[in-house]
């Protein structure tokens, strides 16, 4: 994954030196649908903001790194017959909070009249959470993620755009390397990953020459 995450990055710069290219800085936001696997965790609903740079390498393709602030987390129902905390009285709702600072390289297929298809890697870097406040482990400092979605963009320099984005490591670094199973799985259903639904706006700017 940091292999395909930094091929990315390489191949910008690459593409940057040699290519007639436009760029385009922009802005972008929008709402978060986020929760975790292999967890009774329901959906919480949160917000992203940030900024991309948007080099269009041609009518068809575009590369797109982008830093976005992003809330995410879940949310989950105390029950103290599954897992037993006296300071968390039974039905409690528990909002868990996990919020990233997210490098992300996308690549833009533009198709149709505007349509596009978006696909990537990103790198998150956490920067807030609340887990010890509501008795759980502390999660661990990174994550990676692969970024998969479609989107519309308008003439205007505005677009819209719906994504789905699955981290790829253990939020409290757990591995699911257990010789003892017989079938070779270990415990990998019990590994927790960040799992996410996008929809957001964003807008980039015309930079005059």
């Amino acid at each position: 994954m940091i292999k395909i995450f930094f091929s990315s990055l390489f191949f910008c710069c690459l593409m940057t030196a040699n290519a007639q290219s436009t760029f385009k800085p922009g802005v972008k936001g929008g709402v978060n649908f986020a929760t975790f696997t292999n967890s009774d965790a329901d959906t919480k609903t949160d917000f992203y903001l940030g900024g991309l740079f948007a080099m269009k390498f041609s009518k068809f393709y575009t590369l797109q790194p982008e830093l976005v602030y992003s809330r995410q987390g879940a949310i989950r129902t105390q029950d103290n017959t599954l897992v037993a905390n006296p300071t968390i009285p039974d039905g409690t709702e528990l909002k868990y909070s996990l919020d990233y600072l997210s490098l992300g390289v996308i690549n833009k297929f533009t198709f149709g009249k505007g349509f596009h298809f978006d696909v990537g890697p990103s790198i998150d870097f956490k920067v807030g959470d609340n887990f010890n406040e509501k008795g759980a482990s502390e999660p661990i400092g990174l994550d990676l993620a692969l970024i998969g979605g479609i989107g519309y963009a308008f003439s205007n320099g505005f677009s819209i755009d719906a994504r789905f984005k699955q981290g790829m490591a253990d939020i409290f670094g757990n591995n699911y390397n257990n010789t003892s199973d017989p079938e070779g799985n270990g415990n990998i259903d019990d590994i927790i990953l960040n799992q996410l639904f996008q929809v957001g706006v964003s807008y980039t700017f015309d930079i005059k020459k």
